[in-house]
């Protein structure tokens, strides 16, 4: 089930083709798969596909991962939504650096955090991140300044230790994750 804030907003319409040829929809519906949960965002799955093979639109498979892990496989491109929350109010900094230990390492990522003490969701990926700020109010985290965005702009994130932060209210981006052996 979506994030309870955007349901609306995370709907997948992928096409392909007929026997005959004709494009058709053939997935209209929720993510295909999540972690997460409303009060501590999440991951929500659309596409994970290898490229440099032969595109065939006649094949239906479903290529959207049931279960959400950060990083796109060798050779391939990820495609997701994901929700950041503000911290919950008066919640100790120990206690939140716990939870994100623990939320990285259920999506496959604990060797991705770094430095917990700039935030607590510091990381670095081996991937090309092409992330758009859909809804809300957040903040691009580095290793020493933070970038405000607007819903519109993007983020070019080039593998670089990086965390997000969401003023006032869930934010909902949209990201393409490619593999550096792609880029």
């Amino acid at each position: 089930m979506p994030h309870p804030a955007f349901e609306q907003a995370m709907r997948r319409v992928i096409t392909g083709e007929s026997a005959n040829g004709r494009s058709l929809v053939i997935i209209d519906g929720p993510p295909s798969g999540e972690i997460g949960a409303p009060g501590m965002g999440g991951l929500y799955e659309i596409w994970h596909e290898a490229l440099g093979e032969t595109l065939n639109a006649k094949d239906h498979a479903e290529r959207g991962d049931a279960k959400s892990i950060l990083s796109p496989d060798s050779g391939k491109v990820k495609v997701r939504w994901f929700v950041i929350e503000p911290p919950p109010e008066g919640a100790p900094p120990e206690m939140i650096k716990a939870a994100a230990r623990e939320s990285f390492a259920e999506f496959g990522a604990a060797d991705h955090l770094r430095d917990q003490d700039r935030h607590p969701a510091m990381h670095q990926t081996d991937s090309i991140d092409i992330i758009c700020l859909i809804s809300g109010d957040a903040s691009l985290i580095l290793d020493d300044s933070e970038t405000r965005l607007k819903p519109g702009q993007i983020v070019i994130q080039r593998g670089t230790s990086h965390a997000w932060t969401a003023h006032g209210g869930p934010a909902l981006l949209l990201a393409v994750l490619i593999d550096r052996e792609l880029a």
